[in-house]
């Protein structure tokens, strides 16, 4: 589980994230959903302990991200923005050398390994070196480091990026058989369609704060509108104009 309570972020004069707090249970998918700007990815930088917050605090499976850091990346598999791949690497031993960095031995290493070649479809690449990937091979690749040592929980900072209708399903079929076997994952995203149908909860994000939260259902009725965009637009607009 993942709680966020009161969580600041300055980078000079820019108040990045401004007093969040939400909680992402177990067995859930939970979308951030915001505008360019709106401190998604921060926040996601300060759960996964690549930036200290200011203020307030974030628990993962009940260790403080400011205090237990070593404790927290133990329990998180994280997917950001950079893929971060050794470009002279090919795609296994880049998802072996971050197997054994969790502690998996060789065996089982290269068993999950197989799994997710087939769950993500990585075979016609799988020992080719990283370098001059597609930004899909890249993703896909990142995404099996970040799951390898099957962690309780999953950050996943825009992961369908530059991933095709194919992949993106089998994306959406690796999540959803994650969070049937109890695990907590944070997907931020800004296709809508992928978030309606990918996410149990969503927290909208707007300014560094949350300004709406809850299923998708729910946002719609709170928003009166029929759409989830629309719901958004409508959620988005009445928090900038309170600010």
């Amino acid at each position: 589980m993942i709680e966020v309570t009161a969580l600041h972020k300055t980078f000079g004069s820019i108040h990045a994230v401004s007093g969040l707090s939400f909680a992402a249970p177990d067995g859930c998918i939970t979308g951030l959903l915001g505008p360019n700007g709106a401190g998604k990815s921060t926040t996601l930088r300060m759960l996964a302990t690549l930036l200290r917050p200011d203020a307030g605090d974030a628990r993962i499976d009940g260790h403080s991200v400011v205090s237990e850091p070593i404790a927290v990346r133990r329990s998180l598999g994280v997917l950001s923005h950079a893929s971060g791949l050794y470009p002279q690497l090919t795609a296994r031993e880049n998802i072996l050398y971050f197997a054994e960095l969790h502690g998996l031995d060789r065996r089982t290493a290269k068993t999950r390994v197989e799994e997710l070649v087939q769950q993500l479809e990585l075979g016609d690449f799988i020992d080719r070196r990283s370098k001059g990937f597609s930004q899909g091979q890249r993703l896909k690749t990142a995404l099996a480091r970040a799951v390898v040592h099957r962690p309780r929980n999953l950050i996943l900072d825009e992961p369908t990026n530059g991933l095709d209708v194919t992949a993106v399903r089998a994306l959406r079929g690796l999540l959803k058989a994650l969070r049937a076997e109890g695990h907590c994952i944070v997907f931020s995203s800004h296709v809508m369609q992928e978030v309606a149908l990918t996410c149990d909860d969503i927290v909208v994000m707007a300014g560094g704060r949350v300004v709406a939260s809850g299923s998708v259902e729910a946002l719609r009725e709170r928003a009166g509108e029929a759409s989830l965009e629309d719901a958004f637009v409508k959620l988005i607009g009445t928090a900038e104009g309170l600010n």
